[in-house]
C-alpha cells in the first residue's frame, strides 16, 4: 500500500509550511495583517500535523524528501519590500497547494479502506488548507498591483 507514502509527503509538507508560514510573518514585520495571519495558519498547519500522527503510526509512514527539496527550493530566506513580500506569498501559495492536491489523494485512499476517521480528518484539514490558499490569493492580489506597478 502506497498510501504511507502520501501520509509522509503530508506530514513533512505541513511541517514544512508551517515553518515557512512562521518565517514569512516574522520576515515582513512593516505588514501587521501579514504577520498575525500567517501566525494562525502555521498554528493550523501545525494541528494537521497532529492530526496526521495517528494514521502515520496506523498506516506507517515512508518519508519522502520532496517536501524540504520544495522548501529548500522556494525559499533560500524571505525577501524584502512589497515585490518580495509578493515572491513569498506566492511561494507560500505552491506550497499550500501541495498539501491541498495531498489531502485530496489521502482522502480518496481513506474512502477505498473505508477509514471514517482519516475521511473526517482529511475534511475537516483540506477545508482549512482551501481557506489558507483563498487568503493567500486574496493577499498576493492586493499586494500586486504596489509591487509590480507602483514601486520602482
Amino acid at each position: 500500500m502506497h498510501l504511507a507514502h502520501y501520509l509522509g509527503l503530508l506530514h513533512r509538507s505541513q511541517n514544512e509550511l508551517a515553518d515557512a508560514f512562521r518565517g514569512v510573518g516574522r520576515d515582513h514585520p512593516d505588514e501587521p495583517d501579514v504577520y498575525h495571519v500567517c501566525e494562525r495558519l502555521a498554528g493550523q498547519c501545525d494541528d494537521h500535523a497532529r492530526r496526521l500522527e495517528p494514521f502515520v503510526q496506523r498506516y506507517s509512514e515512508e518519508a519522502p524528501d520532496e517536501p524540504e527539496r520544495l522548501h529548500s527550493t522556494l525559499f533560500s530566506g524571505t525577501r524584502a519590500g512589497g515585490l518580495g513580500l509578493l515572491r513569498d506569498l506566492h511561494d507560500l501559495y505552491l506550497m499550500a497547494a501541495e498539501c491541498d492536491i495531498s489531502w485530496t489523494m489521502i482522502g480518496q485512499a481513506a474512502q477505498a479502506v473505508r477509514d471514517e476517521t482519516l475521511t473526517e480528518v482529511v475534511g475537516r484539514c483540506e477545508g482549512e488548507t482551501a481557506t489558507q490558499l483563498l487568503w493567500l490569493r486574496t493577499r498576493m492580489k492586493q499586494a500586486a498591483p504596489q509591487a509590480l506597478v507602483v514601486a520602482s
